[in-house]
């Protein structure tokens, strides 16, 4: 059917601009004629040379993980693959090669993702284009795969279109494609009814116009119904019920019936092979319709063909299977076919693909659909099913585990089985990000008596529980519910009786490491010393290696570094001599190790750490452990002025902790990777306020936890640089509790002090910035430590620029870039050296700030450091040693004024007018977005560090220019 204008748009889609649209939208109701569409397109696209691949969602088969990428990468040809080399890296589950199932996965669901963006970003040279219909019926993981392309789109000629109901879509994917629709990566495009002429000219050329017209007024353009109403008209039935609006889940009432209708004339075997096809699915061959009918091939064929003549069954695109002609008609005959026969064609299904060779996921899907009750055999498949697909696919697999539990028999005999399987599916549900659910069930094992212990009251009581317990306790910490998480610990601590030894050490260390995230570990410290002691006694190398790194991590924290000195080496040691077997129950210690690593200045160490912890991570599923090692490692990248590799690792954590569902970690991450996008984007850039806001809103109304803590603090790094000092300076207050920050460990302490010495200063609180950089310089000197130092340095050195001290400036931003390159801090080595230099140079020490500016730059620029290049290339507009640099306050404010358009000078003044950016906004017809932009780029053209600064700039011009004699 002709659909010129769609059409239009997507031909200009496949062609797009590498910084274009890479996804598009195809939105129309049920029957509308989205696949035809999609049909005609793949035709134009091969006829512009692309190549195309075409998979479906399915309703029957939502849990079969990346069914409709499988459906797609499925047809992958040895042309394809020489065209498109990078395609034969596809993790194999996308497609649907049978080896996949005979193993585990060896890689965690966002290492596929990640996998499957490198496959397709090194596409080069010819367009493929990847067409997804039906998506509303997609299985969670090709939507979280979708969510990740809309996110981060691949820079190659490739584009993804998918089609789907949008009332049928769950919300994941529809708040996924809007966000894509919001940042310019989605095309969105609504399908709506088809003209007269083309619906009747197409499918009804025939008939005479008036009952033509009739026809289609009752279908209101919708195709589907305008064939079913056309099929009763020429059958002589009634026309039905007019369409109006479909509700979310079901064809109109009025096509129901007429679809119906189809079917009524069908023969005996005509029906049963339209019942064994809605079975099918996509899958649907001559061979396997017979398989499910028990009838012999030689009578199937007759029968399929006469069903195919009246239009119900169709061959598909590549002509080698068949299909029902719209996924209504299925879903009318599966839910219409008399259930004992549709779960024998199931099992048939079942046992027919597993004598095929089908993957393990194809056949579970049958097989549950065939339950009717305790079936031993069944049951085990699907447990194997689940474990294949816990790490790749959790709800998926969570789901088929929810099966095999519903036909469990509630006997004596199966509740340690029943208990091991609701563990099992706790535990998959808090991966899959369901941590309220998984955390309810966790409960219900734990309050479930224990059949062994029961006989032996006397035993060293329930490990299955105490295990429970313990995870149990992490979900309670993702959820940031410390004080429950404290109260069902104690509770198993005094339980009689009680655990074995090896999970009392393992439950104390989770109670201390509580305590620790509430920033109360001065209150357990002896308790998780006697818990290390214990460990050590028992030659209990796991159980020591939990209780050490807490420790180690904790004091570091803490300030007390020479403590936390010698337990990071003792950890190294520990976790060093462990295999990664040993260590595949057991993640966070490495995480705390690493974490410990970098708060001592241990960069090298701290990465090696993260990078085999990260490892033994996505091997194990243990995603919450693997985005904090993620985090961690970017946060030496950023130190060590590796920016874009932060930033990337950053993103990663991002997307895994959004998956998870954690609202205080999610908060941190987001917080922690605004800290690096704002090095990343030139002065200014709005991009970097909006994400450290979103991180604050993450954590908004949660406990003062260190996570919550640390999120809304880091947004002082963020408003600061967008020029709002008097706000950096209050949110700073108000997280960490004060003048002094009381709130902040005194490990991070400093860094936050120094921000708040700049804050004070730009806002004129003068006595606030000397103070906080007296603190600064004490919590340095406790802490003992480089980069502590630095930064206690550097706020000395902006409160003796404040007083017109140029050669103490100098001197102390100096020492701070020698404390950093100490350690290996090379980004705050650079920032000391930018710092310093203008100083310098002030103090008549040109040559020193010349070669202080060289070596910044060049580590700014081998960096990724945007930020610091960009006031590198401030301070020095004409060649090093020259005296040009930044206004700063005392040089005439013309010329630096001269740089900006007449929009950007007619908003700076509206600045000095105090206009906030919303008022300026209004007065100018502008959008808020549009005018921080402006913003932004008068600080960067004129130098100024803020919005103070700048309107100072414009007022001293308004003076200067009064001030002047009048022209002769």
């Amino acid at each position: 059917m002709s659909r010129a204008g769609e059409l239009g748009t997507l031909e200009t889609a496949l062609r797009r601009r590498p910084d274009g649209p890479a996804v598009v939208d195809l939105v129309g109701e049920a029957g509308i004629g989205k696949s035809r569409l999609l049909a005609e397109f793949g035709v134009l696209a091969r006829r512009h040379g692309a190549t195309v691949l075409c998979g479906r969602a399915s309703e029957y088969e939502r849990h079969i993980p990346f069914q409709s990428f499988a459906d797609a990468f499925a047809a992958l040809d040895a042309v394809t693959l020489r065209t498109f080399p990078s395609l034969r890296d596809l993790p194999p589950v996308l497609r649907g090669r049978e080896e996949e199932a005979a193993r585990p996965q060896a890689d965690d669901r966002f290492g596929l993702y990640r996998r499957t963006a490198d496959a397709l970003r090194r596409i080069r040279g010819a367009r493929l284009v990847v067409v997804l219909d039906d998506l509303h019926w997609a299985d969670p993981a090709s939507l979280e795969l979708v969510d990740r392309l809309v996110r981060h789109p691949v820079p190659a000629p490739f584009l993804l279109v998918v089609a789907r109901r949008d009332r049928q879509a769950p919300t994941a994917l529809t708040t996924a494609l809007g966000r894509g629709v919001d940042a310019g990566t989605v095309t969105r495009m609504a399908v709506g009814g088809l003209g007269e002429r083309a619906c009747v000219e197409e499918l009804a050329g025939d008939l005479p116009p008036r009952s033509a017209a009739e026809l289609y007024a009752a279908s209101e353009g919708n195709p589907l119904y305008f064939l079913a109403l056309l099929h009763a008209h020429r059958a002589s039935r009634p026309l039905g019920a007019g369409p109006g609006r479909a509700p979310a889940a079901r064809a109109p009432a009025g096509l129901e019936a007429l679809l119906l209708d189809e079917l009524a004339p069908l023969e005996p075997l005509e029906r049963a092979c339209v019942e064994a096809a809605a079975v099918l699915g996509d899958h649907a061959t001559a061979e396997l319709v017979a398989a499910l009918t028990g009838s012999p091939l030689a009578d199937v064929g007759p029968a399929l063909g006469r069903a195919m003549r009246r239009d119900l069954i169709r061959p598909n695109q590549d002509g080698r299977r068949l299909v029902l002609r719209h996924p209504l008609i299925r879903a009318l005959v599966h839910e219409n076919t008399d259930p004992w026969r549709r779960q024998d064609h199931h099992r048939r299904a079942a046992v027919e693909l597993a004598r095929t060779g089908a993957p393990l996921v194809e056949r579970a899907h049958h097989l549950e659909r065939s339950l009717s009750g305790w079936d031993p055999e069944a049951a085990a498949l699907l447990t194997r099913a689940a474990e294949q697909t816990a790490l790749t696919a959790p709800a998926t697999s969570a789901h088929w585990l929810q099966a095999v539990l519903g036909i469990l028999p509630d006997a004596p005999e199966h509740q340690t089985r029943r208990r091991e399987l609701m563990l099992l599916r706790a535990t998959t549900l808090g991966t899959a990000g369901a941590l309220q659910e998984s955390r309810d069930l966790f409960h219900q094992v734990i309050h479930m008596p224990d059949p062994a212990t029961e006989d032996h009251p006397a035993g060293d009581g329930d490990a299955l529980r105490t295990t429970a317990v313990l995870q149990c306790a992490v979900v309670e910490r993702q959820l940031g519910r410390y004080a429950e998480a404290d109260a069902l610990l104690r509770r198993e601590l005094d339980r009689r009786p009680g655990p074995s030894p090896s999970q009392r050490i393992a439950l104390v260390v989770e109670w201390c490491c509580r305590a620790q995230f509430v920033a109360r570990f001065p209150e357990v410290r002896e308790e998780l010393a006697g818990a290390l002691a214990d460990a050590r006694a028992l030659g209990d190398g796991l159980g020591e290696l939990g209780a050490v790194t807490l420790a180690a991590m904790s004091e570091a924290y803490e300030g007390d570094t020479a403590a936390a000195r010698e337990l990071a080496r003792a950890a190294a040691g520990l976790a060093d001599a462990l295999t990664d077997r040993d260590l595949m129950g057991q993640c966070e210690p490495l995480v705390r190790l690493s974490w410990a690593e970098v708060l001592l200045d241990a960069y090298a160490d701290a990465e090696r750490h993260t990078v085999r912890g990260a490892d033994v991570a996505r091997r194990t599923g243990r995603l919450y452990m693997l985005s904090q090692l993620l985090l961690c490692r970017a946060y030496v990248h950023f130190l060590t002025c590796r920016v874009t590799s932060a930033l990337e690792l950053a993103d990663e954590a991002a997307t895994i902790a959004r998956a998870l569902g954690s609202g205080e970690f999610l908060g941190c991450t987001l917080a922690i990777r605004a800290l690096f996008l704002g090095q990343a984007r030139p002065p200014g850039d709005p991009e970097v306020l909006a994400a450290a806001e979103e991180a604050a809103a993450a954590v908004e109304g949660s406990s003062d936890s260190w996570w919550s803590t640390l999120a809304r603090s880091l947004l002082a790094f963020a408003v600061l640089g967008a020029g709002d000092a008097h706000r950096a300076r209050d949110v700073l207050l108000d997280a960490g509790g004060g003048r002094d920050l009381p709130r902040l460990q005194p490990s991070l302490a400093t860094e936050y002090l120094e921000v708040l010495t700049a804050a004070s200063l730009a806002v004129g609180e003068t006595a606030e910035a000397e103070h906080a950089a007296e603190r600064a310089a004490k919590e340095s000197a406790h802490v003992g430590l480089p980069t502590r130092r630095a930064a206690a340095l550097r706020a000395q050195g902006r409160v003796e620029a404040h007083h017109g001290n140029p050669a103490a400036a100098a001197r102390a931003f100096a020492e701070a870039a020698q404390e950093s390159a100490r350690c290996g801090a090379t980004l705050r080595e650079a920032q000391g050296l930018l710092l310093a230099a203008p100083f310098a140079r002030e103090a008549g020490e040109r040559d020193r700030a010349a070669d202080m500016w060289r070596r910044a730059r060049r580590l700014a620029a081998e960096g990724g450091a945007v930020q610091l290049l960009d006031l590198a290339d401030r301070q020095d507009r004409e060649p090093p040693g020259g005296s040009a640099g930044p206004w700063t306050g005392t040089a005439d404010p013309g010329p630096a004024l001269a740089r900006l358009t007449a929009r950007e000078r007619e908003i700076a003044e509206l600045v000095a007018e105090g206009l906030t950016n919303q008022a300026i906004a209004s007065r100018l017809f502008l959008s808020p977005r549009t005018v921080e932009s402006h913003v932004a780029r008068a600080y960067r053209k004129t130098g100024v560090p803020s919005r103070a600064a700048l309107a100072t700039l414009v007022a001293r011009h308004a003076d200067a220019r009064r001030a002047a004699p009048p022209p002769p």
